[in-house]
This record gives structure tokens, C-alpha cells and sequence, in this order.
């Protein structure tokens, strides 16, 4: 079966497609062999991310200045649909919010000590990325966040509990959303200030989040206990953590949602083999008029998705803060892909109810990505307002 990620598409060039082939080969040869057990293990070794590293792949959408490739963003397409297709959720998370998400904020705001220190050892696959913003009682909601950096001297005084840390477990270093509150402040978004903070600083407490969902991203709690973090390591100005944070989320958002389309290409792939290799009454599953028109209509479901996904890149790279396309892509495709990979269980029979197996894994990690960077619900409210409020 022609998979969604095989098809011609306006918006890549040869040069795009030779770059496919080289990471498609580059994935099979030294990630899927070992994916599956560093989701078991709920961590990624130093030396994948070297791996990755040394194939310019965490540095696609970072300048050169830094030790990125400076490319034009479909090549970053190209990387998350592939990245995507292995179908270790884990994974595929742990590298996106490294090269993505956390690491971007110093990229786009970083001081040039800031992205010497921490964002060129990051390109190198040296130092891994966490992105320490959910807390107990916030997450899409940012007026809820109540981390506090308290000033001392020429340095800040860091108290709070961050929550679903992806990399936590592992990560060399957290991008920080905390409040630094002074008397010009006026708003529950007027104090928000990003900070870097490194993992061995004193105070930082980090536990395992014993998540079902993206096992080898090391999922993870941290408390913060009077951690001393130097002024110099605040990232752009400060109390402008909001405006970074809403800007760097349209990445963030368009990211996962490139990503879900190549997850929901490889839950298809998998089960047409499954149903190919599954005979019934003389024929196999991959016969039955019924199955196919399934499956008919959720591979037309990831065609349109992927174009979906395709023109909010093409209107992210012209303005980064496509806010209406971007939530409409992160929406779209990370529903389409629970969706796939709900039906595709259900295909695979008593074998969709077996722990350990791969479908079982992909249904996780496919609900859990409707939530993260802003849950379904989140992005249609951003939608509405953003397609019919600003008409009315």
C-alpha cells in the first residue's frame, strides 16, 4: 500500500526528497534497532543523541551561527513526518523537544553567552534539552503558573514544581518558565520570565513520572528548592517569558503536528501488514471488502492531514506566528492520528489488547499527543476566536 508520506507534494523539491531518503536510511540503521528498548529502559543513551548530532538533524531550524544547518524549514518537514514513521512515540518526543522546542527559546532570544553555553552543545548532541513549564495546577493556562525567582543580588532564587518534563530524566539543562515579579508589573502575564537552569545546580530535585505514554522521552517531575540561577542565564528580557512562550508554541504546536501525521503513516503501514498476514475464511483480513473501505478511509484521513500540515508549514516559514494555521495542523493531525490508531487496534484483533504489543504503545502514545502543547479542546477555542471572532 502506498503509504501518506510516499505521495508527490508542490512543496518539496528534489534536494528535499534526497534529504528523506538519507534520514529514512539514517532512522532504520541506528534508531529503530534500538528504539524499542530504550522505551522499555524510559531513557535515550548519549550516544544516539551523538548519532543524531552528527547527521545535522538537531540543528535544522537553528543558524548557523550556532552549529545549525540553516535550512529552509521543509527540511525540518521532512525530518519530524520521518522521525514520526518509526513509531516509537518516546523517541520521537524527545528529539522534537530538544531540537524544537526547547532549545528554540535560545535560539530566537538567547544572548550570544546563552546560546554559546548551552544552544551549540545542544546542536552537538553534548547537552540535552528539558523544557520545564507544566506545573500541578497549570498547563495551557499560564496565568495559573506559580514558580517564583526571587532576586538576590546578581542572582535569582528559584522555587516552584514543574510537571511532564519530557527529557526530564536525562536533560543536562531546563528552559524554565518562572515569575519574576517587580513593581511595574501589572498582570498575571507581565511576569513571566524564562530562565535556563541546569540539572546540577543545588536544589534541583528531579523524579520519574511513571508516564503509559512516550516512555523513552524519561518523562519527568522537578522540584525546584531555592535553586540559585545567575540573572545571565534569563532568556530574552525579563517578565517577557508570555511573548516567547506564545510565539515559540506555534513551533512547538506545528511540530507535533508534522509528527503525528508520519505517527498515523506507520500505524497504517503496520496494520495493512498485520491484516495482509492474518488469513480468515479462506482469504486474509486485507481481503474483506469491509477492512479495506477502513482503511480506504483513514489513509484519505492522513492524505488530508499531511497537506493540511504542509500549507501551516509553508505559512509558519512566511510569518512564525500563523497562529489559526498552526493550531489548526496540531489539532487536525494529532486527532487524526488517535484516531488511526484507535480503529487500527481494533483491527488488530486480541492482539490490540496485549501489553507490550506495538499497536497497544502507539494508541498511548497517539491520545497522549492530543493533549500535549495545548490540548484538542485548547486549539479549537484558538481556532474559533482566531477564524470567526475576528470578523464579528
Amino acid at each position: 500500500m502506498t503509504g501518506p508520506l510516499d505521495g508527490a507534494s508542490p512543496y518539496f523539491t528534489p534536494e528535499h526528497e534526497a534529504f528523506r531518503a538519507s534520514v529514512r536510511l539514517f532512522l532504520h540503521k541506528e534508531v529503530v534497532p534500538y528504539a524499542a528498548e530504550w522505551e522499555r529502559q524510559r531513557s535515550m543513551p548519549r550516544s544516539a543523541w551523538h548519532a543524531f548530532a552528527a547527521e545535522g538533524l538537531l540543528g535544522l531550524n537553528h543558524p548557523v551561527s550556532a552549529g545549525g544547518s540553516g535550512l529552509d524549514f521543509f527540511h525540518s518537514v521532512v525530518f519530524l513526518e520521518e522521525l514520526g514513521r518509526i513509531g516509537f512515540g518516546g523517541v520521537r518526543f524527545a528529539v522534537a523537544l530538544h531540537a524544537y522546542m526547547g532549545t528554540s527559546y535560545l535560539a530566537t532570544n538567547g544572548s550570544p553567552e546563552l546560546r554559546e553555553r548551552y544552544l551549540r552543545p545542544a546542536v552537538a548532541g553534548d547537552l540535552i534539552a528539558g523544557l520545564a513549564i507544566t506545573e500541578p495546577q497549570a498547563g495551557s493556562d499560564l496565568s495559573r503558573l506559580a514558580a517564583t525567582a526571587a532576586d538576590d543580588g546578581d542572582e535569582l532564587v528559584v522555587d516552584g514544581e514543574k510537571r511532564f518534563v519530557v527529557n526530564g530524566s536525562f536533560a543536562d539543562f531546563f528552559v524554565t518558565a518562572v515569575r519574576t515579579p517587580g513593581p511595574q508589573v501589572r498582570s498575571s502575564q507581565g511576569d513571566l520570565s524564562l530562565v535556563v537552569i541546569d540539572r546540577s545546580a543545588a536544589g534541583v530535585h528531579v523524579r520519574p513520572n511513571d508516564s503509559i505514554a512516550w516512555r523513552a522521552c524519561g518523562m519527568a517531575d522537578v522540584g525546584l528548592r531555592q535553586v540559585r540561577v545567575p540573572k545571565a542565564n534569563v532568556i530574552g528580557r525579563r517578565n517577557s517569558g508570555f511573548v516567547q512562550i506564545m510565539r515559540n508554541m506555534q513551533l512547538e504546536r506545528l511540530a507535533a503536528g508534522i509528527s503525528a501525521v508520519g505517527d498515523a503513516a506507520h500505524c497504517l503501514e503496520l496494520t495493512w501488514r498485520h491484516l495482509k498476514g492474518r488469513g480468515m475464511f479462506e482469504s486474509t483480513l486485507s481481503a474483506k471488502q469491509a477492512v479495506r473501505h477502513t482503511m480506504a478511509d483513514l489513509l484519505t484521513e492522513v492524505e488530508a492531514t499531511r497537506r493540511l500540515t504542509h500549507h501551516a508549514a509553508w505559512s509558519y516559514a512566511r510569518d512564525p506566528l500563523a497562529i489559526t494555521e498552526c493550531s489548526m495542523a496540531k489539532l487536525k493531525a494529532t486527532e487524526v492520528a488517535r484516531t488511526v490508531a484507535e480503529e487500527c487496534r481494533h483491527l488488530h484483533g486480541s492482539e490490540g489488547f496485549r501489553e507490550g504489543s506495538a499497536i497497544v504503545q502507539i494508541v498511548h502514545d497517539a491520545q497522549a499527543a492530543t493533549v500535549a502543547a495545548g490540548a484538542s479542546e485548547v486549539m479549537r477555542d484558538i481556532v474559533v476566536q482566531s477564524g470567526y471572532e475576528e470578523f464579528s
